[in-house]
Parts: structure tokens; sequence; C-alpha cells
């Protein structure tokens, strides 16, 4: 899975999936990349909207901060989705 803006969609460099800096932004659209929106634990319908329950809560998600718990993702990938895919392929394995 390539790594993509959250606002404009285009495809990152993969030099962001080793380190993103508080400052850098999307080459396309000027975006701020080390925000909640580009976070894997950011999930709308989570609690602050951060699966990561230690977090401290970030009121504008779209800006760039300083959340020591930051890991850059993709947005759209849905971990509960590819949760239930493994369990329905340990399911098949086992079914008689």
């Amino acid at each position: 899975m390539s790594l993509t803006c959250y606002k404009c969609g285009k495809p990152l460099s993969d030099t962001y999936k080793i380190m993103v800096g508080r400052r850098d932004v999307c080459p396309s659209c000027n975006t701020d990349l080390r925000c909640c929106k580009m976070c894997q634990f950011y999930d709308p319908k989570a609690y602050n909207e951060c699966r990561e329950t230690s977090a401290d809560r970030v009121q504008d998600k779209e800006k760039a901060n300083f959340c020591d718990y930051f890991k850059i993702g993709s947005p759209g990938s849905n971990p509960d989705k590819e949760r239930q895919d493994a369990l329905a392929k340990a399911a098949a394995l086992f079914k008689k």
C-alpha cells in the first residue's frame, strides 16, 4: 500500500515512511503531514478520534502537532476491516 496525502490523495515519497517532521508538508497541496489525519491511530469513530488511549487530545486534526504517538499511515486504512478479514480467513481455514 502506498502512502498518500489525506487531502489531495496524491502519492507521497517513500522518504515519509521513515520520518515525518513537524514542518513537512505535501509537495502537491502544501498540507501538514504530521497531523492526526495522517496517523495510523486516527479514527473518526473513536473517542477523541484516536485509537491510542494514552494520547493527549488534539483539537485541530488537520494541523501539525507534537503527539508522541504519531505514526504515519494512509487515510482510509481500516484496521477493523483488516482484523475482520484475518478472522474470516482463520475461520475458513478451520471450517469442517
